[in-house]
């Protein structure tokens, strides 16, 4: 069994890029994981998509043909060639893969180093996979390693002591092109966890701030919750050129703001497009100062200049991790060979047992004697060979000691029995 992680990321792709890759709604979500699941090599699969990145992280048995596999899958979904694909992607594999999987998860890999929103974008992908049998207790191994480091990771350094998200910075980014903004009227559109944090530092900073979702529901909670007012969906057209100051993060599959509804306004506008797919297309020039997700890269830098001395620590933290998981994985690779040998090792001695005393050489009355000595021989006997066992999980070549005794038993399955699985749930 292996693990395998293709990342597209901020790092690696094109706003544009990862604009085509990305999986809007769980309609498609669900589309992908099913066709990526189809591969005879894939056997478990989670995709995280966040307006960052895209990637597929899977359990497979054969890592060529799992690559190929979500390359081709990839290229009919976006239209992307596979060698445009394969020269943007981080290919990651088995001890790699792991190590992305922790940096990710504990947020250093993030455009906002430190940012609070990946966790709960990597849980939901997991809790989606998970619920549509997607995955199983292969990844969910990993996930809850990957959390068990995050944590640590927070414990240790400052990265997350000061919360951040891109929201945050696309705030601290007006407010270096807007030296006052009080009083200033703000939209928000949409109703996220991005519209929250956005609606929240402006409110902070003095703004008077409005929001607007195409559900009218969902913006009346967001108004009652984060004392704002609520615009109609119906009033977009007017409002985007009413307003100084946009924000919006929907989920919408397609632009909701275009050129056909965007006039000629006597003041300069300052808009956000936090979302991916983007709501934004325009191509005008109406005093429109507007930034998307990847133009917030150089409030990015100084974010992670700040966290410099955390990183350090952190990324011991997590390669510390990663040898500590392989090493779990390596413990629960021997541990069933080991029981079965003690069990066929008891089985042998019972046999024996029942035997000696058919035959008469052991009085029937001591037959619970014999079986327990026939047992305590065996532990005795098994207690340096397994012992050896386990301390050469360590080295390269217990996966050869481990084979050889599980063939010469004829044991054919890698799993764990019940006793020595490591189940993942997630806590509501």
């Amino acid at each position: 069994m292996h693990y395998l992680n293709i990342s597209f990321s901020h790092k690696n792709s094109t706003l544009d890029i990862r604009e085509k890759l990305t999986y809007p709604d769980d309609y498609h979500l669900n589309g992908c994981l099913t066709k990526l699941n189809t591969s005879p090599s894939i056997n478990e699969t989670i995709l995280i998509s966040t307006c960052n990145r895209m990637e597929v992280f899977c359990s497979c048995t054969d890592i060529s043909l799992a690559t190929q596999h979500i390359f081709e899958m990839l290229n009919m979904r976006a239209g992307i060639s596979i060698e445009e694909l394969e020269g943007r992607a981080d290919i990651f594999d088995d001890s790699s893969a792991i190590h992305h999987l922790f940096t990710v998860a504990s947020s250093l890999d993030s455009m906002v180093i430190g940012e609070t929103q990946i966790a709960g974008q990597l849980k939901d992908a997991f809790r989606f996979s998970a619920d549509h049998n997607f995955c199983g207790k292969k990844i969910a191994r990993a996930i809850h390693h990957a959390f068990k480091c995050a944590a640590k990771v927070r414990n240790a350094t400052d990265i997350s002591s000061k919360p951040v998200s891109i929201a945050s910075v696309a705030v601290s980014k007006l407010k270096s092109v807007i030296d006052d903004f009080k009083n200033k009227k703000a939209l928000v559109i949409g109703v996220g966890e991005m519209s929250e944090i956005s609606a929240k530092h402006l409110k902070a900073n003095g703004a008077d701030v409005y929001v607007m979702n195409r559900t009218r529901e969902n913006a009346d909670a967001f108004s009652e919750e984060f004392d704002v007012k609520v615009l109609d969906y119906s009033e977009l057209s007017n409002a985007i050129n009413e307003f100084e100051i946009l924000f919006t993060a929907t989920s919408s599959p397609k632009a909701i703001i275009t050129d056909d509804i965007i006039k000629a306004c006597d003041f300069d506008r300052y808009w956000f497009d936090m979302a991916l797919p983007r709501d934004i297309s325009y191509h005008k020039g109406e005093r429109i100062n507007l930034y998307d997700i990847d133009d917030l890269k150089n409030v990015v830098t100084e974010n992670i200049a700040f966290r410099e001395n955390g990183l350090r620590i952190a990324h011991g933290i997590i390669g510390r991790s990663t040898v500590d998981f392989f090493e779990l994985l390596d413990n629960l690779d021997v541990e069933p060979i080991i029981k079965e040998m003690y069990e066929k090792a008891f089985s042998s001695a019972k046999i024996e047992s029942s035997r000696v005393i058919k035959n008469g050489y052991i009085p029937k009355e001591y037959e619970k004697q014999v079986n327990k000595m026939g047992e305590q021989l065996m532990k005795r006997f098994l207690h340096d060979i397994t012992s050896k066992m386990r301390n050469t999980t360590e080295e390269t070549k217990s996966d050869t000691i481990a084979g050889a005794i599980q063939s010469s038993m004829k044991k054919h399955s890698c799993d764990a029995p019940n006793g020595y699985r490591c189940e993942f749930m997630i806590k509501g």
